[in-house]
Formats: structure tokens, sequence, C-alpha cells
């Protein structure tokens, strides 16, 4: 029987147990987690319980060891389990004294408690003086109602590329733009709120695991005053010194060497939170690495999707079922006393995986981020088909447009994640629509559990079968073309009575375009569809939509879709710009036709995107005419326009005569005049 239970959730609660079984005091010492066991070394004197209890679990076990004083020390922010340990000992008429460590040095009239982000911006807007903004890079449109923000505010954010260009759109740029990698020092922040005159320090209340205290600190040493964004609960109860008095006079050791209560130092090693993000393979116990099923074993915490906390086969642990990274990061910030959590993600983190997402969303949120790789689908799936995947295209068309089409006509292996109830029956009949029924397709399914099954055959051979709604794939083509096509002939196209760029103009015009291999195009006046094949083709990733008011010429551009392979080239009847209103805002713009529109298409395409790079091709000079005075009226940059005559030889005879073709003015410009 114990003469005191400690629930020791953090080191005061581990060196009061101590304390008190080296003075031959019986004690139970209540962890919530086996990682926890282990910092308490179990002797004569000192028991440990380890699980996580309710009201009524710790109420029996109060009762069981006929304790007469319970003393709390769980974590300052468990504040559910601390309610139920007072709870428990109410029901088990038991003494209760719960131990709260001191918090950061805040003097209550340089802080602003405020409920939001939106409400801080408000109450900011009518202040001045600079801003040092610690929210994040997702809350900083929210501080542009701050008149002069641009100047005043100075944004703490992650270090990467799509942030900073995030950040940029929204006004915040050089020095007003701090692009660092976490965690920040006391010295660190003190130096950024004097280094640019900030009067105003904006945080988050994350807890002391979040850096909260280094800030506050900071600000107090800088003379900035804090708006915090969710105000620290107010806890009652008694200091370190207060609980060893009250130790001493209970248990008669007044006058013995007292422990000094754990400085800052032994705190933060104590509060060090790990989220491990972990690849568990296949899906089942035995595909796990043998690393990684050790820390799932360790773990206080589990997260993830239904299937992956079932695959880890662990029972009795805290779980999270989600697969968002928001709302992960954020259930992680709002559960402090979870100090070591694994993040279970399928396959391997490296391969179409949550990880890239949550390294972005875990920014800030005080832990160490840990990765551990597992098994991909890709690596198992041609292991188990004995074929070499150094080579493989990889695609995932799970949640995501992905041509796969045209990575199989331009590579001899090619695997997908497929997802839908009817994706592998879709991809066969894509592939036979586009001249690929040559092809082997291998269809994975449940891989790596006891029911796994492998099909393969003919695209024809595999359209009509039944198949899981997540699986994989595998398409061999013996007779890929594996070479950069640079020109189309024009002979090629089939060409009806559509008017069509020559192939000279036609490559010239695309390789001004610039095109990266995910660019969304829109060819305007699309004719016969030659540009839109060739902008398909270099753009591989990406979505080409051919624009053509001719309903013949909108056939003859998807009769060439399917003679070239090019399923990402998306046809639209109508006229520009009306046609244009629905589409998805588009990178890269090709004019080859405008029915007297160019201005109106191009006001509407820099409307959709600022920033878009546009080729026109014209062969008259009134449309040149009106392409310069676009240039000079429209808000574009980088101007340029190319005069081009070409001359082919033709036979006459036992002769060759040059037979020149109309001059073409190709003009390339890009939206985004300062």
């Amino acid at each position: 029987m114990s003469t005191v239970i400690i629930f020791a959730g953090t080191v005061e609660g581990r060196m009061l147990s101590e304390y008190l079984s080296g003075k031959k005091i019986r004690v139970t010492a209540c962890v919530a987690t086996e990682y926890g066991g282990t910092l308490l070394t179990e002797n004569e004197y000192l028991n440990v319980h380890t699980g996580r209890m309710d009201r009524e679990q710790m109420r029996d076990l109060i009762r069981r060891e006929g304790v007469g004083l319970v003393i709390d020390a769980t974590h300052p922010y468990a504040a559910e389990v601390s309610k139920n340990v007072s709870l428990a000992c109410e029901d088990a008429e038991t003494e209760y004294i719960r131990l709260i460590r001191e918090s950061a040095a805040v003097d209550p009239e340089h802080v602003v408690p405020v409920s939001s982000v939106e409400e801080a911006a408000a109450w900011l807007a009518g202040t001045e003086g600079n801003i040092l903004a610690a929210t994040g890079s997702k809350e900083l449109a929210k501080y542009t109602v701050i008149p002069d923000y641009e100047k005043r505010v100075f944004a703490r954010v992650l270090s990467t590329g799509e942030v900073a260009q995030a950040c940029e759109k929204l006004g915040f740029r050089g020095r007003n733009l701090i692009c660092m990698q976490g965690p920040f020092s006391e010295e660190l922040n003190t130096a950024m709120l004097r280094q640019f005159d900030c009067r105003y320090l904006v945080t988050k209340e994350t807890g002391k695991a979040g850096g909260f205290e280094e800030k506050i600190r900071a600000a107090s040493k800088a003379g900035a005053k804090v708006v915090l964004v969710g105000r620290p609960p107010e806890q009652e109860g008694y200091s370190w010194e207060a609980v060893m008095e009250m130790l001493e006079s209970r248990f008669g050791t007044d006058g013995e060497e007292r422990p000094a209560a754990p400085d800052e130092e032994i705190r933060r090693a104590d509060r060090e939170r790990t989220v491990t993000l972990i690849g568990i393979g296949m899906g089942t116990p035995s595909g796990m690495t043998v690393e990684a099923a050790e820390e799932v074993k360790a773990a206080d915490l589990l997260i993830g999707a239904g299937r992956m906390l079932e695959a880890a086969g662990q029972t009795g642990k805290p779980v999270y079922r989600e697969y968002d990274a928001r709302n992960i990061a954020d259930y992680i910030r709002q559960h402090p006393e979870y100090t070591r959590i694994a993040v279970l993600l399928s396959g391997d983190i490296g391969f179409y995986s949550g990880a890239k997402r949550l390294y972005e969303a875990l920014e800030g949120c005080g832990c160490t981020i840990r990765s551990m790789c597992g098994i991909s689908s890709v690596v198992y799936f041609c292991g188990k088909l004995r074929l070499a995947w150094e080579d493989v295209c990889l695609k995932s068309a799970h949640g995501r447009d992905a041509n796969l089409t045209g990575a199989v006509r331009t590579h001899e292996k090619t695997f997908s994640i497929l997802g839908g109830a009817d994706s592998v029956g879709k991809l066969c009949r894509e592939l036979q629509e586009y001249g690929l029924s040559h092809v082997r397709v291998h269809v994975g399914e449940r891989l790596g559990y006891p029911e796994e099954k492998i099909t393969s055959g003919s695209p024809g051979e595999m359209e009509t079968g039944n198949y899981d709604g997540l699986c994989v794939a595998l398409v061999e083509n013996p007779e890929y073309f594996g070479g950069i096509r640079a020109c189309v002939d024009d002979e090629e196209f089939l060409r009806g009575k559509a008017p069509m760029t020559k192939s000279e103009v036609r490559s010239l015009s695309v390789a001004k375009l610039c095109l990266p291999k995910d660019a969304v195009v829109y060819d305007v006046g699309a004719g016969t569809g030659s540009v839109s094949v060739e902008l398909a083709l270099q753009a591989e990733d990406g979505c080409v939509y051919a624009i053509e008011r001719k309903e013949e010429a909108c056939r003859l551009i998807e009769a060439n879709m399917r003679h070239f392979g090019t399923p990402n080239v998306k046809v639209v009847h109508g006229l520009a710009p009306e046609a244009m209103a629905d589409l998805p805002a588009p990178t890269h713009a090709f004019i080859g036709g405008s029915a007297g529109n160019l201005k109106e298409i191009m006001e509407c395409l820099l409307e959709k995107n600022p920033q878009i790079r546009m080729v026109i091709n014209t062969v008259t000079l009134e449309t040149i005419g009106e392409v310069t005075e676009c240039l000079k009226t429209l808000p574009v940059t980088e101007e340029e326009i190319l005069s081009v005559s070409i001359a082919k030889a033709k036979e006459l005879g036992p002769y060759h005569l040059m037979t020149g073709q109309n001059p073409v003015y190709i003009v390339t410009c890009r939206g985004g005049r300062v």
C-alpha cells in the first residue's frame, strides 16, 4: 500500500517521486506512457503505474491504495487530466494538491489578450509602430487590414520558396519578410524585435513546448507589447516551494536538505517533444521496418487514417484518426501532454505521401520532427513482378489528374497509384483510344495483405475486370518513344479545311513560351490543333485547353489528339474570351486567332493570371498594329516582336527553287508591368 499517489507527468513529478521514496515514504507514481515509465526506477518504496486512466479508474486506484494524499504534477496544459484527478479525489474523499509551474514573468499591462488573429489585426490597426508577426504564413492575409501593413508588419515565416512567393503576393517582401526555420531562442527573438524596432509582438499561446516563454521574455527585454492570441489558462495550485513545505510538515522531514525546483534548462529538456513521420509500408505490421515498429511501440500518441492505425496493430494507445496535415498540426499543438508522437503514413514518406504537407504544417509546433522511411508500393510491386524500378516513370492518379497515357507513350515502364471505382477500366480504355493497345498492364491489389492479388494482360483483356478501389498499375511499353520531339512535321497532322500554323513557326512559337512540364496553357483559335498537340507533348504533366469556335475544327482537334496520343488536350468549343470564363487560370497562352477580340482576350488572360506568359502569331499588318497597341496599354512586360520569313525548296524539273511563305509576326510578352 502506498502513502502518496503522484500523477507524475513532468520532471517535477518525477523529482517528487524520487525524493519521497528516498525518504522511505511509499509512493505510486502514475505516468501515461511506457516512455514515461522508463524515466523512473522502481524500488521498495516506489511503484510505477503506467497507462492513461479516466476519472473512475483514478478513483478506484486511490481507494485501492488507501492513500491520504494525491499530488497532481501533470503537465501545466493538461487541463482535462488535472480535472479528472481532482474529481477522482473528491469521489474518494482524498486530499488533493495541485503542483503548478511558475509561468513566464509577464506584466499584464504589457499583454493584450485576443481570441483570434483577426481580432489582433483589428486592434493593431488603431496603433502606431512596427509589428513582428509570429503566427505563421497562413495567417498573414489577415494583417492586410492594418494601414501601411507592408511597412509596419514584419512577417516571420517558414523558409520555403512556396511560402515566400505566397507572402510576396500579399505585399510582404524585402526586409519585411523574414524566412527562417525555428525553433527561436530568447536571444534571437530579442535581437529581431530590436533590429526592426518592433513595438508589438503577435504570437499564439502555444505553451512552453512551442517557445512561448522565450517570446514573452524577449518582448519584455525589447520593450515590446505582446498581442497574445489565445490566453493561457489560469491555474490554481501551489508552487514547488510551497508543496515541499507541506510535505516536510506532513512527513516530518523539516530541516533536511530540500531539492531545488528544476531550472529552465532541465524543464526544457523534459518538455522536448518529437513527432516522427513513419512510412509503414504496404499496410501490415510485418511490412514495417524494425525501426518503425519500435518507434510505434514507444510512442504515446498515434496519428493517421483509420487504415494506417489498424495496420500498426497497436491496442491500448491513444489515437487520433486524421489525415489532413493542418488538423494534425493543430491537434499536436493543442495536446502538449503527448511528448512522443508517431504519424503513420502509407508506403514510404517520400512517394506521393502526406509527409510533404506535414513538414510545413508542423512549422513552429515546438517539436523535433523526425522521419522514418518505409517500403513504397512501387518498390514492392516491381519486386513481385521481378522488374528493376530505377527506370520506372512514377505517377499517381489517386486524388489528382495525371497524364498516364502520355507517360506510357514516352517510357518503357510507367507505375501509378490508382484511385476510384473504375480507375483500371478507364486507364485501359484510354490506352486503346490513343493507340496503345499493344502495351502490357499489371495491376496490384491489397499489396502486402494475405488477399494480395496481381493481374496482368493487354488493355483489352484488363478493361472489364473488377478491381479494388485503391490499387496500383505498372504498364510496360516496348515500343515507347524515348527521344525529344522538337517539331512535328505538317504532313503528320490531319488537316481538313482548318488553317494550320506551319511547323517552323509552330516550333519557334512553342519554344518562346518556355513551358514547364506541368503548364496550364490556352491555345486560343486552335484551328487543326497542331499547336495544341505540340504544347501537350511539351507539357506532358500539364493541360492544354484548345479553344476553337468552329465545330468542324473541334472535331479535327479531337482526331489529332487521338492520333498523337495527347489526352491532356481539352477541346473547348466557343468564341474567346467568353469561352474562357469557366476555365482554370492559365500559366501560358498561345493566341493564333482572335476573331477581332485580341484586346479582350489579353485582358481576360491577365485577369486570370497577372503573371501569364503569352505568344501571339499574326500575318496581317492590321493585327500587328492591334498587338502593338495592346502592348502599350495593357500591364505587360518583356515584350518581343519577331518577323519570321520562311522559304522551302520546291522541285521544278531538274532544279530546286525556293518558295517563300507569308511572313509571320511572333509576339512574346509576360504580364506584370511595374
